[in-house]
């Protein structure tokens, strides 16, 4: 399975504003946001890369490497993508990068084996998660060949992920979802006790 040229990305490069602090380093049971999301793609990918601006994150695992955002000033989760795209890049390794959000640690890991399989059979060069409510953008594939055209496009002021994928074209995977809360991504204080409301049922 780890034969797929694919970069595992966390995007953990946000404000955090709402929370805070620095809402991947908060604890949910007895790991921070940020490594429940870890242990997934740990199981699934050679080297996972962390988009991050706060040089308090550090981790032991050998397999991750930490990078900054390419461009100064929090402009948005595009600007994460471009940073792991041009890593990618950089290691000539890696044909697709799979994004994943910090705060999200409920999801089913059986996404990434879909989104996976669907790199071998789709002409697009973005592939995104959508259940029957919603589209997931930041759980995406996307073709490393995409820096050029977002990085130009990041200067002519798209931000908004959606509108740029759209632009671009991708394709969905249908995720049926099992658990209503699977895509629940924790922003406040509150939706942290309600995850740990959560965790403590399972």
């Amino acid at each position: 399975m780890k034969d797929h040229k694919i970069l595992g990305v966390i995007l953990a490069g946000g404000k955090s504003s709402r929370f805070g602090s620095n809402k991947s380093l908060s604890n949910l049971k007895n790991f921070k946001l940020i490594e429940h999301v870890i242990q997934k793609l740990n199981k699934k990918f050679d080297e996972i890369l962390i988009v991050s601006n706060d040089s308090k994150l550090i981790f032991e695992n050998k397999k991750i490497n930490i990078i900054k955002d390419c461009i100064e000033g929090y402009l948005g989760p595009l600007v994460g993508v471009l940073s792991a795209i041009k890593y990618a890049n950089n290691s000539k390794k890696y044909r697709w990068i799979m994004t994943f959000p910090c705060d999200t640690p409920f999801f089913d890991e059986i996404i990434i084996d879909q989104m996976i399989e669907k790199t071998t059979n789709t002409k697009e060069k973005i592939i995104f998660i959508k259940d029957k409510k919603q589209r997931h953008n930041i759980f995406g594939t996307w073709s490393t060949s995409l820096e050029k055209i977002l990085e130009e496009d990041l200067a002519n002021s798209y931000r908004k992920v959606d509108l740029w994928a759209d632009k671009i074209g991708c394709s969905f995977i249908e995720k049926d979802l099992k658990n209503e809360n699977e895509f629940l991504n924790i922003n406040t204080k509150e939706d942290l006790l309600f995850a740990e409301k959560l965790n403590t049922k399972k």
